[in-house]
């Protein structure tokens, strides 16, 4: 999950500027998000996919500030 791009990243501009006092670059434009795992006990992928989207959709996002993205792995 990441802040929308219209929602100011106070976190990821200092990070930017932290790179760039290290003089690595050229580096623009750094957003902080967050990295959520969870297992889902489906054997179907459309089930699957269902409950991870109502899990981010109601629970792990702020879609007013958040945007998010998943992705599925087989275990």
């Amino acid at each position: 999950m990441t802040l929308r791009p219209s929602i100011l990243d106070p976190q990821g501009k200092a990070v930017e500027h932290a790179i760039e006092s290290l003089g690595v670059g050229p580096v623009s434009q750094v957003r902080i998000g967050k990295y959520v795992e969870f297992l889902v006990d489906e054997q179907e992928e459309d089930a699957a996919r269902r409950a991870t989207e109502d899990v981010c959709r109601r629970l792990l996002a702020n879609p007013v500030m958040e945007d998010y993205s998943y992705e599925l792995t087989r275990l």
